[in-house]
């Protein structure tokens, strides 16, 4: 099957799945929205909407973090991962984007992912939600399903984020987006994934070594 097929084929069941993908992240601003997406590196959303039920009541705008400061910021944050980092660089951030951008958040790669922490990653899924941008965010879900269908050939995240740039249109970017993390985090899951229920199993080299192992 040709890579074009396979990506429609992908593109069309994640769509059937999550006909109506938004974030899971909760937020009133789109400065909240972008501290949320920084913390939640190697957290889940469910975690880091729990901290953000209280942190959001006094964080709403890059001035209340600088009213905060760095300790206090870590006293709400502290029952997730990295949090000593994270708090600083909400800090430092806040900070940047008073001083450099008037309070509002820039909207390109290049301004976002000159703040501290924000990656490319973070910086792509913002502008997705905010703007419908077409970029893939490519975490640990998204490349397991893209080389698992053999959409790409990758070892590490990052590759696969190049490669996904490349071989996939603007089109399907934008769809595949939010559709292609849900399938990952509920779906192809990495240990055993829901294959029975699969609709792409046809062409899946996941399915298809797993399943040889069992028959011999």
């Amino acid at each position: 099957m040709k890579r074009a097929e396979k990506i429609k084929r992908l593109r069309d069941y994640c769509e059937e799945l999550f006909w109506n993908p938004e974030t899971e992240l909760v937020y009133e601003t789109e400065y909240q929205l972008l501290m949320a997406i920084l913390m939640s590196a190697q957290v889940t959303d469910k975690q880091v909407n729990k901290v953000n039920a209280i942190f959001h009541t006094v964080l709403k705008q890059p001035a209340d973090a600088l009213k905060l400061w760095v300790a206090e910021i870590e006293w709400y944050i502290n029952t997730i991962s990295f949090y000593k980092n994270k708090s600083r660089f909400i800090y430092e951030s806040s900070q940047i984007l008073l001083e450099k951008h008037k309070w509002i958040i820039p909207k390109t790669l290049a301004e976002l992912t000159a703040l501290p922490w924000v990656w490319i990653k973070t910086a792509k899924v913002f502008l997705w939600i905010i703007d419908n941008a077409p970029f893939l965010w490519v975490d640990t879900h998204v490349h397991r399903v893209l080389n698992r269908t053999g959409i790409v050939n990758t070892k590490s995240a990052l590759e696969t984020d190049k490669e996904a740039e490349r071989v996939i249109t603007t089109w399907d970017l934008a769809s595949l987006h939010n559709t292609l993390i849900f399938f990952g985090r509920y779906q192809c899951i990495a240990r055993k994934p829901k294959c029975e229920t699969c609709k792409l199993t046809d062409f899946c080299r996941y399915y298809k070594k797993s399943t040889s192992k069992k028959a011999a």
